[in-house]
C-alpha cells in the first residue's frame, strides 16, 4: 500500500465512522447534581429548618466528621449509648444516616439505608430506626462549621452496627 492509498483509506474510514455517529442524541446526566447529593424534597426531618446555601454545601462526609461532632465523637457516642433503649430491640444489621447540618448546627435532610449484616438492604424495626433518628438528629450533637464566608451547610453520615438490638459500633 502506497502513501496515497493509505491516506485515502484513512479518509474513507474516518468519514464512515464519523458519519455513523448520531450527534443529535445527547447523553443524559445520570446524577441530578453529583454523586452523594441528598434531594431535599425527599429527605426526612427538614421541616422548620433551612439551608443557608443549597447550591454551595462545602464539606464532604469524611472531611466534616472530626469537626462536626459537638464536643467530640466520644461525647456523641456516650450520648447515643446512654439514651438508646437496646433492650427493646432484637434486630441485627447496619443503619446508615446520610444528612445535612445547616449553618445553625441543625441536623436534617436525612436519608436512611437499612441493611443486614451481609450488607443487603432490608427493613429493620421501625421503632429502633425512629429512636436512632431522633437521637442522631439532636441539635446538641452538631457544631456550626465556619468557612471563609461564615457558617456553612455540610454533609455528615453516621453508620450504626447493631447486633441483637445492641449498638456495637458507630462510624465514622
Amino acid at each position: 500500500m502506497n502513501f496515497k492509498q493509505f491516506f485515502l483509506s484513512l479518509f474513507i474510514f474516518t468519514l464512515f465512522f464519523c458519519g455513523c455517529t448520531d450527534t443529535s442524541k445527547t447523553v443524559e446526566n445520570k446524577y441530578e447534581k453529583y454523586i452523594g447529593y441528598i434531594n431535599p424534597e425527599k429527605a426526612l426531618l427538614k421541616e422548620g429548618k433551612t439551608l443557608c446555601n443549597i447550591n454551595d454545601i462545602k464539606t464532604t462526609y469524611s472531611g466534616a466528621a472530626p469537626y462536626g461532632f459537638k464536643g467530640s465523637k466520644k461525647v456523641f457516642r456516650d450520648f447515643i449509648l446512654s439514651n438508646y433503649n437496646e433492650k427493646l430491640y432484637k434486630d441485627s444489621g447496619y443503619v446508615s444516616f446520610r444528612f445535612l447540618v445547616n449553618c445553625k448546627g441543625e441536623a436534617g435532610w436525612f436519608e436512611i439505608i437499612e441493611m443486614n449484616l451481609d450488607l443487603e438492604e432490608i427493613d429493620l424495626d421501625d421503632k429502633m430506626i425512629n429512636e436512632l433518628l431522633e437521637l442522631t438528629s439532636k441539635k446538641e450533637n452538631w457544631n456550626q462549621l465556619g468557612y471563609e464566608e461564615g457558617f456553612i451547610d455540610y454533609y455528615m453520615y453516621i453508620l450504626y452496627r447493631i447486633e441483637n438490638g445492641k449498638i456495637i459500633e458507630i462510624l465514622p
